[in-house]
């Protein structure tokens, strides 16, 4: 089985959650192809047989490059199965009000796009203020302050469950 991992990312989180997902399914002795969908253009889905998306959340929205390829591919990732792997801070939380906005989001792509993706994940992302800008860390703090009040906001935390990734894309693999 050929796979196409395709994932749009800000700070890299996604981008790492991508390889993580793409070497597990070769790992399963399938073909993948990683794509960042900044440089997506020529590259259509149609050589695989089932394609993974991964986007992170911020501000409200997923990056455009994730927008443009699923409008201009919905009908390819319709016939194929597809999975989606919505990465955000939120999905790390247990706030119902958080979770309904991830929901919304994810609702508001899909009729943007007209893609409605086969298998939909919320991912926990990291939070890096050794990686972000002024403004970013002024931001990104108030937001872990609030998620996780223990959490030192001088240092580097990862939230995403590498066990529960692996065990996800094992089922949807063997999902025939």
């Amino acid at each position: 089985m050929k796979v196409l991992v395709a994932y749009a990312t800000r700070e890299g989180q996604t981008r790492r959650i991508a390889r993580h997902v793409a070497d597990r399914i070769v790992e399963a002795g399938h073909t993948t192809e990683l794509l960042n969908l900044d440089d997506a253009a020529d590259i259509g889905p149609d050589r695989f047989d089932r394609a993974v998306l991964a986007a992170s959340v911020h501000a409200g929205q997923y990056q455009r490059a994730l927008g443009d390829f699923a409008a201009r591919h919905a009908d390819a990732l319709a016939r194929m199965p597809t999975l989606f792997l919505s990465v955000s801070l939120a999905a790390a939380g247990h706030d119902a009000e958080e979770w309904r906005s991830l929901d919304r989001i994810l609702s508001d792509m899909n009729e943007a796009t007209g893609w409605t993706p086969g298998q939909v994940a919320q991912v926990a992302g990291a939070y890096r203020p050794s990686d972000y800008d002024f403004f970013t860390r002024f931001i990104m703090r108030r937001i872990i302050a609030t998620k996780d009040p223990k959490a030192d906001l001088d240092t580097d935390h990862e939230y995403t469950d590498w066990p529960a990734l692996d065990a996800l894309v094992d089922g949807w693999i063997a999902a025939r």
